[in-house]
């Protein structure tokens, strides 16, 4: 099955999928958004022109462990996801990940707009690789 991977921002929301045999994400890029509410909408439409059948969203995880005002953010936006798409919802540590992906374009060159751009996208890649990963273990 196809799986959607999602790395909610404010300004942006960064997408990847699934191959069907689950074992490598992609990523698809990002949509701007003008609110939580758009957000759904957008994304909503993304999961059917994928034809995914679940969704891992990356829930933001303080060091300690802890879960502040932001990832209560994440699971209201995936509630409205839930209730939109029917599907299940996977939420997924994403620590870390945005500096993953950081690290990367830096050793790829990658600088400016383009990095703006993609670094979205490339954190939603590395969450849903990392939950493919560990499905595998």
């Amino acid at each position: 099955m196809k799986i959607l991977g999602i790395d909610y921002g404010d300004v942006r929301v960064g997408l990847a999928v699934s191959d069907i045999t689950e074992f490598l994400a992609s990523g698809i890029g990002n949509v701007k958004i003008t609110g939580m509410n758009n957000a759904v909408e957008l994304v909503c439409e993304k999961i059917k022109e994928h034809g995914c059948e679940k969704i891992v969203l990356g829930l933001p995880v303080n060091m300690n462990g802890s879960q502040g005002e932001k990832a209560q953010k994440i699971r209201m936006f995936g509630d409205k996801l839930k209730e939109c798409t029917g599907l299940e919802i996977e939420y997924v540590d994403e620590r870390l990940t945005t500096v993953m992906a950081h690290n990367f374009m830096n050793q790829t060159g990658t600088y400016g707009k383009k990095r703006k751009e993609a670094v979205d996208t490339l954190s939603a890649q590395i969450i849903l690789q990392n939950y493919l990963d560990s499905k595998r273990r």
